[in-house]
């Protein structure tokens, strides 16, 4: 969706749109819109919308109100947001080609009047790619929207915020894509494109660098599938030269019948998405260097694909990972902790990082303990995990502190090795948390975001239509600008 600014309403106009906050309407507005807004229980809470047709002129006009809750509100900014994407929602599809969001009369400043974009556009983005039948209804339509009496600083305030939409959007396409079409090797040239020419730097280990290094425990994952797996890391330095770096890394499972351990058949195609880890990572770090984030900051991609052929790895086998400890491999199903260990790791010992949090669409078990509402946060550091919390009350990217303590720990010792990779059926994202913990160095402050429940979505959501949410990259920029910039800035 194409975002324009203009200082007055287009001669042409057939749909303009304005904000209003709860119990208010906006100014200039006729009778009949006041009085239709009255009727249909239009109030002006967070999302709601209501419109109607009026007499301008010579021309009928399409006249959309959208509700931006509580002007004092503590989520005024998602509020906000809400606003945007009611119009989006309402019209994308409408056979509206063009809108104006009309602001001359509103009391938002430029980080406000950004956050109403920002929901506008999140809202448009959908995967259309492979769809060649639709109705004519069901097509996008509204491809632009100008807006007219923008606050001084929106320009800045805009391409900032649209930064984190080009990532949002980054991580939806990836983890939209079939697998088919994404699988490790494709997945860092879609990268190598997309960082193109941005000055951040891509490192990429293929199956022999990986050997070399000892990572036998992500590549015993991979060892089932005819496509090779990879490493791939994007390094921004836009900080001081001499501080450590944060690192975020992300589980890449491109696509996971189980392999050995196989996967019922019913909903196995919903694991194309176990690579939503991994996605949010490459478009995280996409949106960060977009806005040239004042930051230090590495994104590791642990990239695999879990099939189950005569060279897959089998229950009971043992690998030894980059770190030496040995695994014994009880069910291949939990193969992302396989995947996540090596790459942990090797981050680590590569970037000596200030500090690490791992994203992965790792486990059922912490669906069925935090639902599609929250993704599962567990550190062994409270002010990492207090800091990311803040985040994703910020951002919508909601986390909730799960636990770690040793007598979960010792769920996961093996008889015959250094560990197993699953525990009993109780605790199951817990163990999976503890077994990560295992390859974290002591004093190295750690969180891993259990976000299963989270990447993808079967039905649409305030910002999101059905399928990818982008889950995680608002998170992880937020939490950048939190911790790095307001550091270097004050």
């Amino acid at each position: 969706m194409k975002i324009l600014f203009s200082q007055t309403i287009p001669a042409d106009a057939r749909l303009v749109a304005r904000i209003a906050d709860k119990g208010t309407m906006p100014a200039g507005l006729e009778t009949s819109l006041v009085e239709g807004a009255r009727i249909a229980r239009f109030k002006g809470n967070a999302g709601q919308s209501f419109d109607g047709f009026v007499d301008r002129g010579e021309k009928v006009v399409r006249v959309a109100i959208a509700g931006a809750g509580e002007p004092g509100s503590k989520d005024r900014r998602t509020n906000l947001e809400k606003a945007g994407a009611a119009l989006t929602a309402k019209f994308l599809t409408s056979g509206e080609t063009s809108m104006v969001l009309d602001l001359s009369d509103s009391a938002l400043g430029a980080q406000d009047a950004a956050s109403v974009l920002l929901g506008l556009r999140l809202r448009g983005w959908r995967h259309d790619e492979y769809r060649t039948k639709l109705k004519e209804e069901q097509k996008i339509t509204l491809k632009t929207v100008t807006v007219v009496g923008a606050p001084e600083g929106i320009d800045a305030a805009w391409a900032d915020a649209s930064a984190v939409a080009t990532g949002v959007e980054f991580t939806r396409h990836l983890v939209s894509e079939p697998a088919n079409k994404l699988f490790p090797v494709s997945f860092v040239e879609k990268c190598r494109k997309m960082f193109e020419g941005t000055g951040a730097e891509l490192i990429v280990l293929d199956d022999e660098a990986m050997e070399t290094l000892g990572m036998g425990s992500l590549l015993g994952v991979g060892l089932g599938s005819d496509q090779p797996s990879r490493i791939l890391a994007v390094r921004w330095n836009g900080g001081a030269a001499s501080a450590k770096p944060m690192c975020f890394v992300g589980k890449g499972v491109t696509f996971d019948t189980g392999g050995i351990s196989i996967k019922p058949a019913a909903g196995m195609e919903d694991m194309k998405w176990d690579m939503g880890g991994a996605g949010a990572v490459a478009g995280a770090m996409l949106a960060l260097v977009t806005r040239k984030a004042k930051a230090n900051v590495v994104g590791v991609m642990g990239l695999v694909e879990n099939m189950p052929d005569g060279k897959a790895q089998r229950p009971g086998d043992v690998v030894t990972s980059m770190s030496g400890q040995t695994i014994e491999v009880i069910n291949t199903d939990a193969e992302g902790r396989l995947v996540l260990c090596d790459a942990l790791h090797w981050a680590q010992q590569e970037f000596s990082p200030l500090a690490i949090v791992d994203f992965a669409t790792l486990t059922g078990a912490i669906i069925i303990s935090l639902g599609h509402e929250y993704a599962g946060l567990f550190s062994n550091d409270e002010d990492l995990a207090a800091r990311l919390d803040t985040a994703g009350k910020a951002t919508g990217d909601k986390l909730w502190r799960m636990p770690l303590a040793p007598a979960y720990d010792k769920l996961i010792d093996s008889p015959i090795a250094d560990m197993k990779n699953v525990g009993p059926r109780g605790g199951g994202s817990i163990t999976a948390a503890q077994f990560l913990q295992r390859f974290i160095a002591k004093g190295t402050p750690w969180a891993h975001c259990d976000i299963a429940g989270m990447a993808w979505a079967d039905k649409a959501g305030t910002t999101w239509d059905k399928g990818a949410t982008g889950y995680g990259v608002r998170l992880m920029d937020q939490y950048i600008r939190d911790t790095l910039e307001a550091s270097a800035e004050g």
